[in-house]
C-alpha cells in the first residue's frame, strides 16, 4: 500500500509557524505508515530565514529536492512558497542520499554517494535532484545510467527566480547546496508510470542532419558549420528562445520518441552548445514555442493521468522556460493553474518549475529509456 499527500506553508519568517502549518496538514491528510519520504521544493527565500532548516530537523522522515520559482499543491499555487510531497507505505521503501559535490567529475561522486547509501538490492526508481548549470543536463544522468542502467530515473535540476538562476540550491535534509546532488530510491512494491509532455510538432525551420557532434557540442548541419545552417534559415536571432526537436536516430535504445534541446550558445567556431546531449547522427527541427501550445499540451497529459486506474499521486516539473514563454504573455502560473484545474481533485500533486527535467520516454520490458529534456512537463506517476 502506498500513500500520498502534499503540504505547503507561505511562512517565510517565523520557522515555528511554518512547523505547525505543515504539522498541521500532515495530520489533516495522511497517516504515516512504516515507510516515509518528503520531496521538498521551496522559494530560495526560505533558507535565509531558518525555516527550510527548521521543518525539515522537526519532521521524522527525510527530505530532498530543490529549490525553484514557483510551485503548486491541491491546495495552493504560488511563487513565495514551500511544498511538500510524502510518499508513505508500508511495503516501498526509501533511502534519501546525495552526492556531496559534482561540480567537477559526476561519476566518481555518484558512485560514491551511491556505494554509501544504496541497498544491496537493485531500486524501482531513482529520483534525483542536480544543481542547475555546471553540467549539461546528460552528464547528470550518464552517470545514474553508469550504475543503474535498467532503473528509471526520474528528476529535476534546481532553479530560482533570478535571471540567470545564481541563487539556486539542491536540498538534501535541510541543508542547502549549490554543487550536490541529493537523490531518493524507491524499492519494492511501486511501479511508477511517467509521462512526457513537449510541444506540439510545429516545425519553424526545415530538418537539419547532425553530421559532427560530440555530447552537447554539434560541429556541423548538413555537412556545414554548425552556424552556417542558423544563418543560412534566418534562425540565429530566435535560436536561443526556440525549443529543438532531437530525434535520436542513431541510438540503440532510440524508442522513436524525440526529446527537446535548448541552445545555449555558439562558439567562436561555430559550433552550436545545447543543454544536453545532440548525437552525432540524429536530426534536428526548430520548433514553435507559445502560450496556446504550452496549455494545450499539459492538458492533455493531464487527461490522461485521470483516464489511469490506481493513481495514488503525481509529481509534474514543468520546464522554467514554459514558464518564461507564459510569462511574456503576463500569465506566470497559469500551467500551474491549468495542472490544478484538470488534474482529478482526489489525487495528491505537487508541481515546481524545473532547470532541465530528466523522465523515461518510455518503459519497455522492464527497461526504461532515460531522457534529460528542455522545454517539457515531465510526470512521475505514483
Amino acid at each position: 500500500m502506498l500513500k500520498c499527500a502534499s503540504v505547503y506553508t507561505y511562512e517565510i519568517d517565523d520557522p515555528e509557524i511554518a512547523l505547525n502549518e505543515i504539522k498541521t496538514q500532515l495530520d489533516e491528510k495522511i497517516s504515516l505508515l512504516e515507510h516515509t519520504v518528503g520531496i521538498i521544493m521551496c522559494h530560495t527565500e526560505f533558507i535565509g530565514t531558518g525555516v527550510l532548516k527548521h521543518i525539515c530537523d522537526s519532521l521524522p522522515f527525510d527530505l530532498a529536492g530543490v529549490t525553484t520559482s514557483s510551485q503548486a499543491v491541491n491546495d495552493e499555487i504560488g511563487e513565495m512558497i514551500l511544498t511538500i510531497f510524502i510518499i508513505t507505505s508500508d511495503d516501498v521503501w526509501f533511502i534519501a542520499g546525495i552526492a556531496d559535490d559534482v561540480s567537477g567529475d559526476v561519476d566518481g561522486p555518484v558512485k560514491t554517494a551511491y556505494g554509501k547509501f544504496a541497498a544491496d538490492e537493485k531500486p524501482k526508481m531513482a529520483i534525483v535532484f542536480p544543481p542547475f548549470g555546471i553540467h549539461a543536463g546528460d552528464e547528470y544522468l550518464r552517470a545514474w545510467r553508469n550504475i543503474i542502467p535498467d532503473t528509471p530515473v526520474f528528476g529535476t535540476c534546481a532553479i530560482d527566480d533570478t535571471a540567470d538562476f545564481s541563487e539556486c540550491d539542491t536540498i538534501y535534509n535541510g541543508i542547502n547546496n549549490k554543487f550536490a546532488m541529493p537523490f531518493v530510491l524507491c524499492y519494492g512494491n511501486i511501479n511508477p508510470r511517467f509521462m512526457v509532455a513537449t510541444l506540439s510538432d510545429n516545425a519553424v525551420s526545415s530538418k537539419g542532419d547532425i553530421t559532427k557532434a560530440a555530447g552537447n557540442c554539434v560541429f556541423e548541419i548538413n555537412n556545414d558549420v554548425a552556424l552556417k545552417y542558423f544563418e543560412d534559415g534566418g534562425y540565429t536571432q530566435i535560436a536561443k528562445f526556440s525549443p529543438f526537436k532531437i530525434d535520436f536516430l542513431k541510438r540503440e535504445d532510440y524508442d522513436g520518441i524525440p526529446v527537446i534541446r535548448g541552445h545555449a550558445a555558439f562558439t567562436d567556431e561555430g559550433a552550436a552548445i545545447f543543454y544536453g546531449d545532440v548525437d552525432e547522427g540524429s536530426t534536428l527541427t526548430i520548433l514553435a514555442c507559445n502560450p496556446d501550445d504550452i496549455l494545450i499540451t499539459t492538458k492533455q497529459a493531464l487527461k490522461q493521468i485521470n483516464e489511469l486506474l490506481d493513481v495514488k499521486g503525481t509529481i509534474l516539473f514543468p520546464c522554467v522556460v514554459r514558464r518564461a514563454t507564459l510569462l511574456g504573455a503576463q500569465k506566470p502560473l497559469a500551467e500551474l493553474q491549468c495542472i490544478k484545474n484538470t488534474m482529478n481533485s482526489d489525487i495528491p500533486f505537487m508541481a515546481g518549475y524545473s532547470g532541465g527535467e530528466i523522465c523515461p520516454t518510455s518503459v519497455k520490458n522492464g527497461m526504461p529509456t532515460n531522457r534529460f529534456h528542455n522545454y517539457s512537463l515531465v510526470i512521475c506517476i505514483l
